[in-house]
């Protein structure tokens, strides 16, 4: 059975892979490790590996697992990166805002200003996405992707905040060209911000894209940062 420094290597691998087959740098694709329902022991072996930024989709569990490492100072020095990919509520926005870099997933004005009100003045903004629903599925999270300019130019203005992209999370398609088609228009909304010129957007520059079954059209699709738990982690029980 491979180990997750094994495992991170092979992700690595095919990450670097699809670079070269898109013609884009090697380098310009980040990793996020994705470790919810994992414990502390496996992090602390993807940490031990090189990886530095994890994704928790559960809050209070992503945030047991924050101050466990903060309370100790050979991982606290490391500067460890920790993103919430899960749905955020209004009652759980003061734990993100307190303990979390970055957030992936917010598709409400209203979520957006409690992050903006609750972040800790002495903490950095909290890096932000905006989720894209681009399947369109009713039961799906996200803003539809014809809204996402509006709901930009809402929250560009609040303070505490720093607007960094979009993320998407969509059905699992058939095929490479099905997969690459669905990530070609997430990468449509990213660009159409973009292309905006808001003062307050200097760093839209990550695009959220991709996971361990659809790693490769999403790089290609233009992914800067994919999220990939079981390829490093195994499966889930």
């Amino acid at each position: 059975m491979s180990t997750i420094p094994e495992n991170i290597h092979q992700v690595q691998r095919q990450i670097d892979e699809a670079c070269r087959h898109s013609g884009r740098p090697v380098g310009s694709v980040n990793l996020l490790a994705v470790s919810k329902t994992f414990g502390v022991g496996d992090i602390a072996e993807a940490v031990d590996a090189g990886l530095r930024a994890f994704g928790e989709n559960y809050i209070q569990e992503g945030v047991e697992k924050i101050l466990t490492f903060a309370e100790q100072p050979a991982y606290a020095k490391l500067g460890l990166q920790w993103h919430c990919i899960g749905p955020v509520q209004s009652n759980k926005t003061r734990l993100v805002a307190e303990h979390f870099d970055w957030v992936h997933t917010v598709d409400r004005l209203k979520i957006a200003q409690r992050l903006s009100e609750q972040r800790p003045a002495h903490l950095a903004p909290l890096q932000l996405c905006i989720q894209v629903n681009v399947d369109g599925g009713a039961t799906k999270s996200g803003v539809a992707p014809d809204e996402v300019e509006a709901l930009v130019r809402e929250i560009a203005t609040l303070p505490q905040l720093t607007l960094r992209g979009v993320m998407s999370i969509p059905d699992i398609a058939p095929d490479f060209e099905a997969q690459y088609a669905v990530h070609q228009r997430v990468r449509a909304v990213f660009d159409q911000v973009a292309r905006l010129g808001l003062p307050q957007l200097k760093q839209w520059d990550t695009l959220s894209l991709g996971m361990t079954a659809d790693l490769q059209p999403a790089v290609q699709a233009g992914s800067t940062l994919v999220r990939v738990g079981r390829g490093i982690f195994g499966s889930r029980t």
